[in-house]
């Protein structure tokens, strides 16, 4: 008799195409030196922080769209200072046909330096379809936000979901990196039942030196206890060294469900290390998709006959 056997799920083209990066106004030498690792076509948010001013962000999306990528650039609602200062960068980016992609941000500030509390406020003012923008990407945290209430984070990602599907942009919701797996899954459920259906692309750190990607896990309420850590691949008493997301994905990979989950993509936290991180997922995906589809393990009394 024929043994039963079991499968062990691996990281599929499902959850590895299309994946989308991160980088920063000071980035474009880093994205330069990292575009032949990068597939063309690949989406590129581009941060809108404190230190970086309008020139350095237009000159980074013209970049990524020269070199054959889709620019997303950042809207931080909470760092505008005026209405005048939006639609100075709205009209700049679609001047320069970058304008069709945006992500929309609250932003770190405690208090908004202009009228903008929040990122559903930029979306109220009608100024986004105004000038071009065609998709619009919004964030979610699995693990919940340092300063920010649960019941409002949920409250304000329907709501912006919500004037998205009203003003009939596409959208996608993007969610903070995190080292667990449980709360992104648990997360996506939650989003489904109360009727958020955008796609969601998971946040996943690149692979970065542990003190690194710690510092910034710290600054954003990401959960690193010790089993946690154990779980992702690195240790809180040895602080040394380099780890990336390769078990977090398998383990991603093993409990992904369409039906539950929707539609899911990844989103891929650079830290500044464009080339390192797209190297580590052409290397990654290559080692999956040499792998078989799936890896046929025969049950333990099986083997010990």
């Amino acid at each position: 008799m024929t043994p039963a056997r079991t499968t062990v799920p691996v990281v599929g083209d499902a959850l590895l195409e299309d994946f989308s990066l991160e980088m920063t106004g000071k980035d474009v030498p880093r994205l330069q030196e990292a575009c032949d690792s990068i597939p063309r076509g690949t989406r590129i948010n581009i941060t809108f922080l404190a230190g970086e001013d309008l020139g350095m962000r237009l000159a980074a999306a013209r970049a990524v769209k020269r070199l054959g990528f889709v620019p997303v650039p950042h809207i931080s609602a909470r760092r505008l200072p005026s209405r005048a200062a939006l639609e100075e960068f709205l009209s700049a980016l679609a001047e320069d046909g970058t304008a069709e992609n945006v992500f929309v941000v609250g932003g770190d500030p405690a208090r908004p330096e202009g009228p903008y509390d929040d990122a559903l406020a930029v979306l109220r003012t009608g100024l986004l379809q105004r000038h071009g923008v065609r998709h619009i990407g919004i964030s979610g945290y699995p693990e919940g936000h340092p300063a920010i209430a649960d019941g409002t984070l949920w409250s304000a990602l329907t709501d912006k979901a919500a004037v998205i599907g009203a003003q009939r942009f596409g959208g996608d919701v993007i969610t903070q990196f995190g080292f667990d797996v449980d709360p992104v899954l648990d997360w996506l459920e939650a989003a489904r039942a109360r009727g958020i259906g955008l796609p969601v692309r998971i946040g996943v750190p690149g692979p970065a030196g542990v003190r690194r990607l710690l510092g910034h896990a710290t600054r954003f309420g990401v959960a690193t206890s010790a089993s946690v850590a154990r779980k992702y691949g690195f240790s809180l008493t040895n602080l040394v060294g380099t780890t990336g997301p390769d078990r977090f994905l398998h383990a991603l990979a093993q409990r992904y469900d369409p039906a539950r989950h929707g539609t899911v993509k990844l989103h891929f936290y650079t830290f500044g290390g464009l080339r390192h991180t797209a190297e580590w997922i052409a290397a990654f995906r290559q080692q999956s998709r040499a792998q078989d589809p799936t890896v046929e393990l025969a049950p333990p009394q099986a083997r010990a006959r």
